[in-house]
């Protein structure tokens, strides 16, 4: 298992049945994610590679020769970084000549069709040992809500959460963990709206289920229509979620929220019984992400690739 997105590779790697696995990680300096990489790959002995993310990591391993190669595509690799210049074609390159493609959402899987016409989408699964139900342990008087994505308006649509949030200030209290891009923008921004945010810290992956939990709902981001990692593992945790799931996807069918686009439309579903709301929610994760599950479909992938190197 070469890198990882969003902590799939490493639930994946929990629940896959009966592999023997080898982790290969890297950080974001240039010599652990080039030099440092490349190496720890080229030692590296598998009977199949699973790459996470289509940049630099999946174009080493291809030539370096390390075969079959799945390459797992997680979302902005396909969504943005193909269209630009030197990344974009190292992208087009790994989409070309991987042994298979799975893509992580569905809004990608008709860019990794271009390329390879048995790519398939399998869902993210969700580590339920980490991500489960557990009621509030402080209730409060106003409805306390969780800006879960990280601050970035051009791709999380922060700005547009934090406008229709202004409009039921005296209802809410707000949160929004303190990182991304535009996050002084998005401070600047709820100021001048008299909307007060509370910030909170990053903290790691296993350690986010305490936000979860001691929120009463969760809202995502309001762009792309996809459903991210933050929405789903919010949902496992017990707190319906607000989020934009396009209603173009028919895998989203059975998610009871769609095209949440707009400030209106974030403040309809607040309006909605958020009990029901997460119910159904929770019914569509049991459904789709079930970790266990999803490891046999990707375990399934590892021994067709397998048999057709044997054959």
């Amino acid at each position: 298992m070469i890198n990882d997105a969003a902590n799939v590779g490493l639930t994946l790697i929990k629940y896959l049945p009966n592999v023997q696995t080898k982790y290969i990680k890297r950080t974001r300096g240039l010599f652990s994610k080039t030099v440092g990489m490349a190496y720890k790959i080229l030692r590296a002995h598998g009977d199949v590679y699973h790459v996470n993310y289509l940049l630099q990591d999946c174009y080493i391993a291809l030539k370096l020769r390390k075969r079959p190669l799945l390459a797992h595509a997680h979302g902005s690799d396909l969504r943005y970084t193909i269209k630009r210049g030197l990344l974009g074609r190292i992208v087009k390159y790994n989409l070309k000549n991987a042994d298979r493609i799975i893509v992580s959402t569905p809004d990608i899987l008709q860019v990794a069709r271009e390329f390879s016409d048995d790519a398939i989408y399998i869902p993210n699964p969700v580590d339920t040992s980490l991500f489960y139900p557990m009621e509030r342990s402080r209730p409060s008087e106003k409805v306390k809500v969780l800006i879960g994505s990280n601050a970035n308006w051009q791709v999380k649509g922060t700005d547009i959460a934090i406008r229709a949030l202004s409009r039921i200030k005296d209802r809410i209290s707000v949160s929004l963990i303190a990182q991304g891009k535009d996050l002084q923008r998005t401070k600047e921004l709820a100021r001048s709206l008299d909307l007060h945010l509370e910030l909170l810290q990053p903290i790691a992956h296993h350690e986010m289920n305490s936000y979860y939990w001691d929120s009463d709902v969760v809202l995502d981001h309001f762009v792309y229509g996809s459903i991210s990692m933050v929405a789903l593992e919010a949902i496992a945790c017990g707190r319906p979620v607000i989020t934009n799931a396009s209603s173009r996807y028919i895998e989203y069918s059975k998610f009871p929220l769609h095209d949440i686009e707009g400030q209106d439309k974030i403040l309809y579903a607040f309006d909605q019984n958020m009990k029901q709301l997460w119910e159904k929610e929770y019914s569509y994760l049991k459904q789709e992400h079930d970790p266990a599950n999803v490891a046999w479909r990707v375990r399934s992938i590892y021994d067709e690739l397998i048999n057709k190197r044997l054959k």
